[in-house]
């Protein structure tokens, strides 16, 4: 292989903290920043070099759930491996999801941690793990997770290297920005965003959509592109997972659940379509419509030409049990969600508790932004009042309504009283 110049791999704001990872300045290494900000990409570079450079060693690579890793972190690095110009040096294998240093036999291993028992067993064919990579750090429990990982896999050698790499969450509070404020001799904080990256790595269209947000939603542009917590601290939901949901993924779901509010103005009508993985507590929320001034009628045949069928239950706000009879009427299969004493409370607190909600900013830009923006109210002077506030929640309650025979299930903070009232 040619001699590779690094600083036309990476970019400038990395210059320094790569001297410092190939001179073992640290052990640990937090990368963070928004989109665009080259953290994940330069680690996908380093990772490969710091392999031939030491032989006798390996990588492991990790996401918290393993059905993610294909189309991201793993691609990263055949792409990494590519602009290195070492392609034909790595063999790519999928079953299991690694790459090998053909001279030598080194591996990159690709693992999901949603299996810690196959992380523990994991045997590598000579030397030891002396790199690891926690992608999308934020996703995982929190730092006694990776803790725990990394007591399986910093053994047996002599020197390691743990590169973490994730975009801030957007509450302060939550712990992988509180993690990354606590000082430690061994470990090394690095914050990039896309505007020190080169313009013409991101592309145009990159920086046209960047400005655009920027003009239209400071906030967000501030938390999506800067990595900014712009979080209060009183937001209501710090379990948020806001990424793409695969078309591969959407085919995978057995079991979806639906839920509509309704609303007419200025309140709107708007449905939401979900995925509960129970083995893994996430709540994947993959679809949503919204619409104004629309008669029950309207929004039926947005609902049939969209592809609902009467296998597909809908569970709907109770308070009208007439749209839901006009539902039933219109060839859908709607149910009235329960309200009661402490329905709110229950479901709020359920989704509050699962270990992540994910949704795709794409497919469903409103949900998203209820949930990010969703807060606890403050009194004047500045203290949070207990409660969940009754406004701009709309998606939040269609949501809830559709996964109502969750939440009521025996195990799910409660007693279950969910009684369907469909009858067809």
């Amino acid at each position: 292989m040619s001699d590779i110049l690094l600083s036309e791999k990476i970019g400038p704001a990395f210059y320094d903290i790569a001297h410092d990872i190939f001179h073992h300045g640290h052990t640990h290494y937090d990368f963070s920043g928004g989109r665009g900000s080259l953290k994940s990409s330069t680690v996908s570079i380093i990772v490969p070099l710091l392999l031939v450079a030491n032989s006798g060693t390996h990588a492991l690579v990790l996401r918290k759930v393993a059905n993610t890793i294909r189309d991201s972190v793993y691609a990263q690095y055949i792409w990494a491996i590519g602009e290195l110009g070492m392609a034909a040096h790595w063999e790519a294998k999928v079953s299991p999801m690694e790459l090998i240093y053909k001279p030598t036999g080194q591996k990159i291993m690709f693992r999901g941690a949603d299996d810690p028992m196959k992380i523990k067993s994991i045997k590598v064919p000579f030397g030891y793990i002396a790199v690891t990579h926690f992608e999308e750090k934020d996703q995982f429990a929190g730092r006694a997770e990776i803790r725990n990982i990394l007591q399986s896999t910093m053994r047996g050698g002599s020197v390691f290297w743990n590169f973490e790499s994730y975009n801030p969450p957007i509450s302060r509070d939550n712990w992988a920005n509180k993690d990354s404020l606590e000082e430690r001799a061994d470990r090394l904080c690095h914050k990039s965003t896309y505007l020190q990256a080169p313009p013409e790595w991101l592309g145009q269209q990159f920086l046209d959509e960047a400005e655009h947000l920027k003009a239209t939603d400071e906030r967000a542009y501030q938390h999506e592109y800067l990595g900014i917590p712009v979080g209060t601290g009183g937001n209501v939901f710090e379990n948020l997972e806001l990424r793409k949901i695969t078309d591969e993924e959407v085919s995978s779901f057995d079991r979806i659940y639906n839920g509509v509010d309704w609303g007419y103005f200025p309140d709107p009508w708007v449905f939401n379509r979900c995925y509960y993985d129970a083995a893994r507590r996430t709540l994947y929320i993959f679809a949503e419509m919204t619409a104004n001034k629309k008669r029950n009628e309207e929004t039926a045949d947005m609902l049939l030409d969209y592809g609902l069928t009467r296998d597909d239950l809908i569970t709907a706000d109770g308070a009208e049990p007439k749209s839901v009879a006009d539902y039933q009427k219109f060839g859908l299969r709607c149910i009235s969600a329960r309200k009661g004493p402490g329905s709110i409370d229950r479901s709020m607190q359920w989704l509050q508790g699962l270990s992540s909600i994910v949704i795709d900013r794409t497919r469903c830009p409103k949900t998203a932004e209820e949930f990010i923006s969703y807060e606890y109210e403050r009194n004047r002077d500045g203290e949070i009042i207990s409660g969940y506030p009754d406004a701009n929640n709309h998606h939040i309650d269609a949501c809830r309504y559709a996964t109502e025979s969750i939440w009521r299930m025996p195990g799910q903070k409660g007693k279950s009283d969910y009684t369907p009232i469909w009858n067809r």
